[in-house]
């Protein structure tokens, strides 16, 4: 993979870890509530989900770029479309605001708990993978590529929680978040109608 091929999947990986979510929402609620233990461990383990279902999708693609490279072609355009429609899910997204996090208490099984949860619980989170991630996989990817996005994907995650919760337990991150909710909803959403529009311009 080159460096330019890695450095667009490194950003667009950032930018969907970034977006306000369910994810985001999670992981400041166990930091509130628990403290910056807890949103650590739910950081963490919601990285290990989504790395899970970027190995899946990469092995999957693969498997199917070798063997049916039509249903490949198919699966690339179904993904373009879906990646538009994040994009214009995101833009409209923005005109909403910043978002809410409710403070309750937690300790750290339930933060493991729900970090692995959310990711693994989000059957929308592989739809999004297969959508983005046929976009890096070619039929030559090595062996190392393949565990290079992987690994991507998984520490990008897992490195934004993270910050989220160190920062979290001890400033005021959340209200610059959620003043700037709108903003990065409106990034985001380019973003993935830019890689829509890629691939369907060839």
């Amino acid at each position: 993979m080159s460096l330019q091929l890695w450095l667009s999947l490194l950003a667009i990986c950032a930018l969907g870890a970034m977006s306000p979510g369910p994810s985001l929402a999670m992981v400041m609620q166990n930091t509130l509530g628990g403290g910056r233990r807890c949103g650590v461990i739910a950081g963490v383990t919601h990285a290990l989900g989504v790395g899970l279902y970027a190995g899946l999708t990469v092995l999957g693609l693969a498997a199917v770029i070798v063997h049916q490279p039509w249903l490949y072609r198919l699966v690339t355009w179904g993904g373009a479309c879906y990646l538009a429609w994040l994009g214009i899910q995101a833009l409209r997204a923005s005109g909403s605001g910043g978002f809410s996090v409710t403070h309750r208490s937690s300790d750290w099984r339930r933060a493991m708990r729900d970090g692995l949860l959310v990711a693994l619980g989000n059957p929308k989170l592989i739809v999004f993978f297969v959508a983005l991630l046929s976009q890096f996989v070619s039929a030559d990817l090595s062996l190392a590529g393949r565990w290079l996005i992987v690994a991507t994907a998984t520490l990008v995650d897992g490195g934004w929680y993270v910050l989220v919760a160190l920062l979290l337990s001890h400033s005021r991150v959340l209200p610059w978040l959620q003043r700037h909710a709108a903003w990065i909803h409106r990034l985001t959403g380019l973003v993935l109608l830019g890689l829509a529009a890629r691939v369907a311009l060839g």
